[in-house]
């Protein structure tokens, strides 16, 4: 089930592999999450040491939230991955050239998780391309519909 989505993600990049990791969050970040105050529109993944983190993901606080936390709603929060898949990670961006980005949000067993995906660059020629084809289907399917 699928909280929020990066919609952007697709569009900007070739997706090569993904995974599921686990987000370190505070009470009240889960609170928001539940209730759709999430973004992770401008959100990516950094490699500090050998921990992923994830940057730019935003979640508003909710009016209702304790009074006694003081929220920061684009705080820098931890991903959390076996080792293996870590190391794995590192080294396809550190030799390879991909880029980590978050995909998604969503709730596995009752705990939040983020999609994030091993991801290259697209140029402005591929995203036209990808364009073209999907016009394309859209009216090929069109005139599939015409003929029935």
């Amino acid at each position: 089930m699928s909280i929020i989505e990066n919609r952007k993600a697709r569009h900007d990049f070739f997706i090569e592999e993904q995974y599921e990791a686990g987000l370190a969050l505070e009470g009240w970040e889960v609170k928001a999450i539940r209730a759709g105050r999430a973004n992770i529109k401008e959100a990516y993944v950094i490699i500090r040491g050998e921990e992923l983190f994830i940057l730019g993901m935003h979640i508003t606080a909710l009016a209702s939230a304790s009074t006694h936390v003081k929220a920061d709603p684009a705080r820098t929060r931890k991903l959390l991955l076996h080792g293996k898949e870590i190391a794995r990670l590192i080294g396809k961006v550190e030799r390879a050239g991909f880029t980590l980005v978050p995909l998604n949000l969503h709730f596995s067993k009752g705990r939040v998780k983020a999609e994030i995906a091993l991801a290259k660059g697209k140029k402005l020629y591929d995203k036209r391309e990808d364009e073209k084809k999907r016009d394309w289907d859209r009216e090929k399917a069109r005139l599939m519909r015409q003929q029935a």
